[in-house]
């Protein structure tokens, strides 16, 4: 099930955004928020910045994620749910959403973006071209994102991690809570691809969670990978356990996250693709599904 925002609805966020542009900071600053964590301590986020990196694809579809007016409705549905508790997205995704009055008592997660686009020459230079700390604190964004991929065999790794420390030291001075995906990566056939295996991920998580010059307020957002207990075994930094593409199969997918999410230091799941692009389609099915794994009160009602 797909909610559908109406046609009316669709023209009156377009005349907004092309007659009264200010009120998509009106929105921002009016919605009710709420604090980063509930009782239960877990998080479930829904994923949306994959666009502005130029990822439109869903398994076998090179396009799935082109379609603005789907997204916007594939995310009202997730939003609906019960036991979500905020979205992912670049400011682009976030506007839209806040116009259309579905971020009340959300977590948002503002993505700083990575410049590197999947298959260019310059991919592995992920200077950050969505948010900053600045505009995320004026725009009332509860929590910062960046991924960070490490390549030794490329020099502009370096101005990477440079500018990734200096986004965390912002952030901290500011007590915005920042998350972090990193990953050991490196170029084959012409592009990047993030090594998957514990090790590469345990070394990641060691670069990343020394950058900046306090990690008061860093977060770990990480695939999950065999061993997955060594790999929370190298942080006490609160961890959100990352979804990839939906092209896995469903039910060995949740059923590593179930494992995964009891691990010390997970604090819930930041799932994009896998619910909002369903095999089967029904998205309100997918997104409950994980609420139950994270929220177990809600398995329990």
């Amino acid at each position: 099930m797909t909610a559908h925002l109406s046609d009316a609805t669709f023209a009156r966020l377009r005349d907004i955004r092309a007659r009264r542009p200010e009120a998509v900071g009106e929105a921002l600053a009016a919605r009710a928020r709420r604090e980063i964590l509930h009782d239960d301590g877990r998080l479930l986020v829904v994923a949306a910045d994959h666009p502005a990196r130029g990822a439109l694809a869903v398994g076998p579809d090179p396009t799935a994620m082109a379609d603005r007016y789907d997204l916007l409705n594939r995310l009202a549905t997730a939003l609906s749910r019960p036991g979500v508790d905020g979205v992912l997205g670049t400011p682009d995704i976030i506007d839209d959403l806040a116009v259309l009055g579905l971020l009340e008592d959300k977590v948002v997660v503002g993505s700083m973006n990575r410049g590197g686009l999947r298959g260019a020459a310059f991919e592995i230079d992920d200077r950050y071209t969505g948010y900053d700390v600045a505009s995320m604190v004026a725009a009332g964004v509860d929590v910062a994102k960046v991924l960070i991929r490490v390549s030794r065999e490329d020099p502009a790794t370096a101005p990477t991690l440079e500018a990734t420390a200096r986004a965390v030291t912002a952030a901290a001075a500011a007590r915005l809570p920042i998350m972090l995906e990193p990953f050991m990566s490196r170029w084959e056939n012409g592009r990047v691809v993030n090594d998957l295996t514990t090790d590469a991920v345990i070394e990641s998580v060691a670069i990343a969670a020394g950058l900046g010059a306090s990690s008061a307020y860093t977060w770990m957002k990480l695939p999950v990978v065999e061993n997955m207990e060594r790999v929370l075994a190298a942080t006490t930094l609160p961890t959100l356990l990352l979804g990839g593409d939906s092209g896995a199969d469903p039910g060995e997918r949740f059923a590593a996250w179930e494992r995964a999410l009891d691990l010390p230091g997970v604090r819930g799941l930041t799932v994009g693709r896998t619910l909002l692009y369903p095999p089967d389609g029904d998205v309100a099915a997918a997104v409950d599904h994980a609420a139950r794994l994270v929220h177990p009160a809600l398995a329990a009602a």
